[in-house]
């Protein structure tokens, strides 16, 4: 009988032990999070002392900016709007932050900032070209890729051609694309932009736009009338450059009132001194 006899366990003893190993693993757990914050305060801290140090040494003191790129605007302008001065610490410089000053300028088409240790800055920047002043009512400055990138002001150069007749609706504004009419102005500035240009656009005062009619340039010191039309402008820049060759040679007087370069196959020349009389043109 006593051989069938079941011994009984000592649930207290167990969960007394389990309670302590829970105790004990608790205790660990909150000592490895406390070491944890610890190590990282103390890394922290170290971090923001080096970083003070680097970025406060004189041994990455900036002596040297160089500027890079700029014609218009002056260095000490690129400066000011880089909001940067000579002595500053380089490390301590936010490149992304200068760009984004430097691109905020009207003048500025595009900026790249970056450091050579241990104490440059070089700055270089890339301006935007003025083309021609284009007349909406209000006046605006459009650069050689037709974009319109600040509004005149009076220090701003009054030597350019001037457009008139163009809408708000004719630019690539939102990504639409450039009306007929505005791509015409373009090529005619294009090709007084070539070193070889017989109307180079210098010589070019205004730049009329007729939607139905085309191109009219007001060229040369007396502001003579150029009527071009649509289209084939390469073509019709040689005809113009054969016309004056033409009139030079036959001692012609250079001050012609206009010239019709619509028709090819009939170029009409208009002279001043024939206004008042019948026949004041010449067919060439």
């Amino acid at each position: 009988m006593l051989g069938n006899k079941h011994i009984r366990k000592n649930h207290y003893k167990g969960t007394s032990t389990k309670r302590r190993v829970k105790i004990l693993q608790h205790f660990i757990c909150c000592f490895e999070i406390v070491t944890a914050v610890a190590i990282l305060t103390v890394m922290s801290f170290v971090f923001i002392l080096a970083h003070d140090f680097i970025t406060q040494c004189d041994y990455f003191r900036s002596d040297n900016i160089v500027v890079r790129g700029g014609h218009r605007l002056s260095k000490q302008q690129i400066f000011e709007q880089a909001n940067i001065n000579k002595g500053i610490n380089i490390l301590s410089v936010n490149l992304s932050i200068i760009r984004n000053r430097l691109l905020a300028h009207s003048w500025i088409a595009e900026a790249e900032v970056r450091r050579e240790l241990p104490d440059v800055i070089i700055i270089r920047i890339k301006e935007h070209e003025p083309l021609a002043i284009l007349d909406l009512g209000r006046r605006f400055l459009i650069n050689v890729n037709g974009e319109v990138f600040k509004e005149c002001t009076a220090s701003d150069p009054d030597v350019l051609p001037v457009v008139s007749g163009l809408q708000f609706s004719d630019l690539n504004i939102s990504g639409e694309p450039r009306s007929t009419s505005f791509n015409a102005v373009m090529e005619v500035l294009r090709l007084g932009r070539e070193s070889d240009s017989i109307l180079p656009n210098g010589k070019i005062k205004k730049i009329r736009v007729d939607r139905q009619i085309g191109i009219t340039l007001y060229a040369f010191d007396q502001a003579r009338v150029i009527k071009l039309g649509y289209y084939d402008y390469p073509y019709k820049y040689e005809r113009l450059e054969s016309v004056l060759f033409y009139l030079k040679e036959k001692r012609c007087r250079p001050d012609f009132n206009s010239i019709d370069l619509n028709h090819l196959d009939r170029i009409v020349v208009n002279f001043m001194r024939d206004e008042s009389s019948a026949g004041n043109h010449k067919e060439v």
